[in-house]
């Protein structure tokens, strides 16, 4: 009888399952282009980044204090 641990057993149960599948590839491959796609894509097009553009080397913390300190004054 064959003692294994754990997540021995886990990672058995798991690499058996990815290694059968014949339909699940196709699905995992388009999930991880999805998510390439919402990661990486939209990042570099959509979300700019505000703190690098409007600070000068060193003065991050300054300039992230003074945003929050300003959002919360307003109601």
């Amino acid at each position: 009888m064959k003692k294994t641990g754990f997540w021995h057993r886990v990672f058995d149960l798991y690499y058996d399952g990815f290694r059968n599948m014949t339909l699940g590839r196709t699905l995992w491959a388009i999930i991880l282009i999805k998510l390439f796609i919402m990661f990486v894509v939209l990042k570099i097009f959509f979300f700019p980044n505000y703190i690098k553009e409007n600070t000068t080397e060193g003065g991050e913390a300054q300039f992230v204090s003074e945003q929050m300190l300003n959002r919360s004054e307003k109601p």
